[in-house]
């Protein structure tokens, strides 16, 4: 069986190589088709990693963010919650340490504040953190927090805060100064820069706060997986500890990041379907294009036919030479398609960078090849079924008389 397909393949590339120009006219629907797919297809998969990268570097993917819902909604008005579970320090302790796979945790409370250099009439505007956990991109003076500082007063600013109290003398200056906040006086121990910073911020121990200040604010618990495969894992421990806690009456909302790729990803691939079922037209027609070829070279070839019946070959020898040779007719155009479409879009590139100033690239990715071979091989079918089973009906003696 396998070489008699072999054979059926070698005669239908005889026959393209000697009706070569015909061929060529005749596939030009399926190149135009094949160019046009391979082009949009590379270009989405452009845009998709552009997509995601844009996404990965300005959201933290590994990160899981636990948020007590402080609202409810009753007849359609939103209104605040007579009483709102919250985490604790404890909590905190109790997560970070059943987590099976490492992360970094910390949870914090932040509000925007009026603060004042002790002493001084230095005012400025900025976020007041209570933070346990708190890890710093780069200490600039003194020190940051640590687990001896829990129950001290003491608290560290971030770089554009210092310069707003400290102006031209340097952020170092800081250090050691009181700062007010409320009816506390807080001492500066250190200047850091964090690379996700909300603008000028103190940061001070977690356990500062009294329970009453967590009940009207309830904390905001963070875990920053260090693998982002390990995100769904985390954020199903971080659930069973909080419904085991809780008896799984609470209002906790436990939400990730990967959601804005999930959502971008779908819009791209339905972009993708509209855009291949438009282009897919073009397809069409190229394999209209292949049975035109196909029914001329039945009639060209009757006599052929014939003499093949006449001599031992059966239906079904008829039906594979012709198939053969419409899925090798659909490959050829397919592989013409391939390489025209591939090298508009290496031209296509350098201008749509000149135009739009963006870092975009085309994607050749498997999934397009295989789409490509994929269509070669059904337009040589579902083309080539009805010419096949023509030629394979012909009667051997009328066939024969045919010239």
């Amino acid at each position: 069986m396998i070489l008699r397909v072999a054979q059926s393949f070698l005669l239908a590339l005889q026959n393209i190589r000697a009706n070569f120009f015909h061929t060529i006219l005749s596939v030009l629907g399926i190149v135009i088709g094949v160019a046009a797919l391979v082009s949009i297809l590379s270009l989405i998969d452009g845009m998709e990693e552009f997509a995601k990268q844009q996404i990965s570097t300005t959201t933290n993917l590994n990160m899981i963010s636990v948020d007590a819902e402080l609202y409810k909604r009753v007849n359609a008005i939103t209104i605040r919650k007579d009483s709102v579970t919250f985490l604790q320090h404890s909590d905190f302790e109790k997560i970070q340490s059943n987590l099976s796979r490492p992360a970094t945790c910390y949870m914090f409370v932040r509000e925007a504040r009026e603060l004042t250099i002790a002493d001084d009439t230095i005012k400025a505007a900025g976020y007041t953190t209570a933070v346990v956990g708190l890890e710093a991109d780069t200490v600039l003076a003194g020190r940051t927090l640590d687990q001896a500082d829990s129950t001290n007063p003491v608290g560290v600013v971030t770089e554009s805060l210092a310069r707003i109290f400290t102006g031209a003398a340097g952020v170092q200056n800081i250090v050691g100064k009181k700062i007010k906040l409320a009816d506390r006086e807080l001492t500066i121990i250190g200047v850091i820069r964090l690379q996700h910073a909300q603008g000028p911020e103190l940061f001070f121990p977690f356990t500062l706060l009294a329970t009453e200040a967590i009940k009207s604010s309830p904390p905001k618990l963070i875990v920053e997986a260090t693998n982002v495969e390990d995100v769904v894992l985390l954020k199903e421990e971080v659930k069973v500890y909080l419904d085991k806690k809780f008896s799984g009456q609470h209002d906790f909302k436990i939400t990730t990041n990967e959601l804005r790729i999930e959502q971008a990803t779908k819009g791209i691939k339905l972009f993708r379907i509209i855009m291949g079922l438009i282009v897919g037209i073009s397809v069409i027609v190229g394999g209209v294009g292949v049975m035109n070829v196909l029914l001329i070279s039945v009639t060209e070839r009757t006599a052929e036919i014939g003499i093949r019946k006449a001599v031992g070959a059966n239906r079904r020898d008829i039906i594979l030479l012709f198939l053969s040779e419409s899925i090798t007719v659909s490959a050829f155009g397919s592989l013409l398609g391939l390489i025209l479409g591939t090298l508009f879009t290496m031209a296509a590139i350098p201008i749509v960078k000149a135009i739009t100033k963006v870092p975009f690239q085309a994607a050749y990715t498997f999934n397009t090849f295989l789409i490509i071979s994929f269509i070669a091989v059904l337009v040589g079918i579902i083309f080539g079924t009805y010419p096949a089973i023509r030629a394979s009906r012909l009667d051997p003696v009328e066939a024969i008389r045919h010239e």
